[in-house]
Parts: C-alpha cells; sequence; structure tokens
C-alpha cells in the first residue's frame, strides 16, 4: 500500500522561500520535508504548481531543487500518463551511500561547523577588505578566483574553492582567522564529498565568488561581508537538507 502524506503537515512545514537564491532554500526544505515522514517512502508528490506555490518560487526553481533531490536518491519521477513524483530515499550515488554512514555524532559536528563558519568568513571577507592591498596580493585573490571560475573536474573545483576561500582569509592578515577558516573549510570538504555536485549551485557560488572579489578590491568591508554571509548561508542550507 502506498503510503500517503498527512493532508496537513506540508501547508504547515513548507514555508515561503524569501532570498535571490531560492534554490538552495527549496532543497532544504523539501529534503527535510522527506526526511522527518511529512511525505513518507512510498507517498507522490503533489503536483509542480501547487509545490511552487506553496514554496513562493517558480516552476523553473522548484525543476531545478527537484533535479537535486532525484540526483540524491530521495525521489524518483516518471513521465506521461500516470506518472508523478514518488519519495523513494534511494542511496543511489556513492556521495549518498557516504552521506548514509555519517554517524549522528559527526552531523551534529558537521552542523556547527556550519555555525562557526557563518561567524568566521564573513569576518575574514570584512578584514580583507579593509586591509590595504598590494598589486601583489590583488593579483593574487583574482588569480584564485580564475581558478575556481575556471575549474571544470569535481576534484579541481573543490580544490580551488578551498583555495580561494583561503586566500580570502589570508589578506586578512590575522593567522587566527587564517587558521580558523582552515578548519572550517577542511570540514566542508568532508560534507561536499558526501552530496551530489548540483551545477545549479555551483553557478550561484560563482556568482557569489565574483561578487565578493569586487567587494573586497573595492575595499567595501560591509558589503564583503553580507556577500560572505549569503554564500555560507546558500551551502548551509544544501548541506542540512542533503544531510539530514
Amino acid at each position: 500500500m502506498t503510503a500517503s502524506p498527512d493532508h496537513h503537515l506540508p501547508g504547515a512545514v513548507l514555508r515561503p522561500v524569501r532570498g535571490h537564491h531560492a534554490f538552495e532554500a527549496c532543497v532544504e526544505q523539501l529534503a527535510t520535508a522527506i526526511r522527518l515522514g511529512v511525505y513518507p517512502r512510498g507517498s507522490t508528490f503533489p503536483p509542480e504548481r501547487e509545490l511552487a506555490a506553496m514554496l513562493h518560487v517558480s516552476r523553473a526553481t522548484l525543476r531545478e531543487a527537484m533535479a537535486a533531490l532525484r540526483q540524491a536518491g530521495l525521489i524518483e519521477t516518471t513521465r506521461g500518463r500516470g506518472g508523478g513524483t514518488v519519495v523513494t530515499l534511494k542511496q543511489r550515488t556513492p556521495s549518498a551511500r557516504r552521506a548514509a554512514r555519517v554517524s549522528a555524532e559527526q552531523r551534529r559536528e558537521w552542523l556547527d561547523a556550519l555555525e562557526f563558519r557563518r561567524i568566521v568568513e564573513p569576518g575574514a571577507a570584512y578584514l580583507a577588505a579593509n586591509a590595504e592591498l598590494d598589486d601583489a596580493m590583488r593579483s593574487q585573490l583574482e588569480r584564485a578566483h580564475d581558478e575556481v571560475a575556471g575549474a571544470r573536474r569535481r576534484a579541481e573545483h573543490r580544490q580551488a574553492d578551498s583555495r580561494f576561500h583561503l586566500t580570502v582569509a589570508s589578506l586578512s592578515g590575522s593567522p587566527r582567522t587564517v587558521e580558523a577558516v582552515t578548519s572550517v573549510q577542511a570540514m566542508l570538504h568532508e560534507m561536499l564529498l558526501a552530496i551530489p555536485v548540483l551545477e545549479t549551485n555551483i553557478a550561484h557560488s560563482d556568482r557569489q565568488h565574483a561578487a565578493l572579489v569586487k567587494a573586497i578590491l573595492a575595499g567595501r568591508a560591509e558589503k564583503a561581508r553580507s556577500v560572505m554571509e549569503e554564500h555560507c548561508d546558500d551551502t548551509a542550507a544544501l548541506l542540512r537538507g542533503l544531510l539530514g
């Protein structure tokens, strides 16, 4: 017998998405609803139009989020007459299987790291934008950005992304800040290896990196901080959703 979601729960759990980058928030809310049993295994998701209305997002954004859930093995979609999206909770990819083996203690540690990152990395960006950067430092930042923007393979992109964030921290001029960012980047690396590579998220991330570089080079400290905060929030939303 196919499970059915409680009639009232989806409306209570799924909230209108706010902010410029709704993709990550959609993934977080829908994945959380699945993991908490609002949509049990075997149940059918509502139609796209209904879900998009509940989350206050475009159907295009919703489709991107649903594609991420499919990559993570949480849902399957069949087309045509009698088709629809069904909750499967299958660990189909190596990253999904890796995430399923993570202990509760490790997940708590990861969540704590995301909170710590939200404090540390925006502060590093603020300090870097306030610093007096010479030509070599400015070139170093631009080169680090070019490397992450131009990376094509997953492993190459992941390392270039870490180097970019460490470069921003190094421009702060604070050894303790560099140490803290190194710590959170190491744990972030573990987390990102446990979820699928999502092109929509990478595209958002690349735009945020570009905005961050522009703010730092212009000496706009508050702007640099807010861009990094948004960047950290988007990544955290995605990880909370897909890692449970």
